[in-house]
């Protein structure tokens, strides 16, 4: 029985999750621009803990979303996280906040294009098709009218996140569909975590850092 907390910091929604075989049993989650992650973060821990009836020292693995995102954010969630697994001597489980993101879709034929806000007209992006498996590498772009044209002129093609308000504004291609008001969530972690901690894909406790896509940003 994997017991997994699950934690998603990368942008202004902190989220946490425990999960039980890939279930969730417990979730807190606040979307607050003003990035109230240091206050809420620790406190949602414990709260799921509670709210679940899992001891601490039950856990068997720490998953947090590694990036790209928040500096912020993520230098929080991932300090919390290797923290946690220290502590308790458990494995720390990454998984990457554009695939979360991807996790909200539920498609048979379009692909998916997760976007982040990285301040002014760039995002962060990445492409994935309808299983939900990346086909394209996760970069920072500046957002064009043209932008994924090759995607689009394929057909259907669904904008997730943040980042798709700055695109819809833009782009007026047909087979555009935009869901803008979607942030990565740690229930959608859990699958991925616990397909990771199955097949024991963890990373190096000490060393591990997160995912950035860039020079360090405030906020």
């Amino acid at each position: 029985m994997a017991v997994i907390l699950c934690l998603e910091t990368a942008t202004t929604n902190c989220s946490v999750a425990i999960a039980v075989d890939g279930e969730v049993k417990a979730i807190r989650e606040e979307n607050n621009q003003k990035f109230s992650h240091a206050e809420k973060l620790h406190v949602f821990i414990e709260e799921v803990l509670s709210e679940a009836k899992v001891d601490k020292k039950k856990l068997e693995a720490v998953a947090v979303s590694k990036g790209p995102g928040s500096y912020t954010g993520l230098r929080i969630g991932v300090s919390a996280a290797k923290g946690l697994c220290f502590a308790l001597d458990i494995p720390l489980i990454s998984t990457p906040t554009l695939e979360v993101l991807a996790q909200q879709v539920n498609t048979s034929n379009s692909h998916i294009i997760p976007l982040l806000d990285a301040r002014r007209m760039e995002v962060y992006s990445a492409v994935f098709n309808s299983d939900k498996k990346q086909v394209r590498e996760t970069k920072a772009e500046i957002l064009k009218e043209d932008s994924f044209a090759d995607f689009l002129e394929k057909g259907k093609t669904i904008f997730i996140g943040d980042g798709a308000v700055k695109f819809e504004a833009i782009c007026k291609h047909k087979n555009a569909v935009f869901q803008k008001d979607l942030f990565p969530s740690s229930a959608d972690m859990v699958s991925l975590a616990e397909t990771k901690y199955k097949i024991s894909d963890t990373e190096n406790v000490a060393y591990f850092e997160p995912f950035y896509l860039k020079e360090f940003m405030m906020g």
